[in-house]
């Protein structure tokens, strides 16, 4: 299986547990990262100093390399620069990610999957999850590669053509999971933690009808716990993320959802397996 992320702490906080789930199994997961993260914010307060700031691209690869180790999967740097967020009408630095063409930036990333020959392959929808320049281009990015990783006539010095047979959306950062946990933490007595940034979230009852593939991953929320804070620049350990004690996270909403977008197998929906249809059948596509 292979993950496509923007920066170093998107593999942590967007379907880790579905990571960790699988890598229990004996699935090799490769994550490939298309940023360094470079252009980021230090989001934990614990960890503001001028220090840290002058050495956060270096900091950033060392705890993506702490974070692999937890999460038991392999991973690779595509090489590009982080675009950073700008403010409404400002253009982004010459050097971003989100500036470069989707179709050229894509070759890195055909490369891994003619190497990786990966049966799932999971990236971001078209709004990139939320509207980071990095991450709607790591969509185009994503897209772009599927298609030419499987061309024979594209990207010839990056190896034989692979084609991809399963390709998800990541939809675990959606509104209604939020707002059962929401209500989980109110049945229990235990406050409303999301209840001002859900007040600002608008109902998306098209984005919920997009979900395919509900993967039951709760055992290993820890270890998806453990992997997020080892992005101690990123991650603050009093914030919103883990405002939600684990039990009360496992009977609320269990799953870390997804959406099928190609498949070169027949499936049945909704599904639980992001390999469904691959377990079985041609020896090729045996986990």
């Amino acid at each position: 299986m292979l993950h496509v992320h923007a920066h170093p702490d998107d593999e942590s906080s967007k379907g880790a547990a579905t990571t960790a789930y699988y890598v229990a199994q004996g699935v090799r997961v490769v994550v490939a990262t298309c940023t360094g993260g470079e252009r980021g914010s230090i989001l934990n307060p614990k960890m503001e100093s001028a220090e840290n700031w002058k050495n956060l691209p270096a900091l950033r690869k060392a705890e993506m390399t702490k974070a692999a180790s937890i999460l038991g999967i392999e991973q690779v740097w595509l090489g590009y620069v982080d675009s950073g967020m700008p403010d409404e009408g400002e253009e982004l630095p010459p050097d971003a990610f989100a500036r470069l063409d989707p179709e050229l930036a894509a070759g890195p990333l055909v490369k891994v999957i003619r190497e990786f020959r990966p049966q799932v392959l999971t990236t971001y929808d078209e709004s990139g999850g939320y509207p980071h320049p990095d991450h709607i281009q790591c969509h185009r990015v994503s897209m772009a590669a599927v298609a030419a990783a499987a061309d024979p006539e594209a990207w010839p010095e990056h190896g034989e053509p692979w084609q991809v047979p399963k390709v998800y959306y990541d939809m675990t950062l959606h509104r209604g999971r939020y707002a059962a946990l929401d209500a989980a933490m109110h049945k229990a007595g235990l406050g409303r933690p999301y209840a001002e940034w859900l007040a600002q979230w608008a109902e998306d009852p098209e984005r919920l009808s997009r979900l395919t593939t509900f993967v039951p991953c709760s055992d290993y929320f820890d270890v998806r716990n453990a992997a997020l804070l080892a992005h101690a620049t990123q991650i603050d350990p009093d914030g919103r993320w883990f405002a939600v004690p684990l039990e009360v996270q496992k009977a609320g909403w269990p799953t870390e959802d997804f959406q099928l977008v190609r498949s070169t197998v027949p499936v049945e929906l909704p599904e639980s397996d992001l390999f469904a249809g691959l377990r079985e059948g041609e020896e090729d596509y045996a986990i």
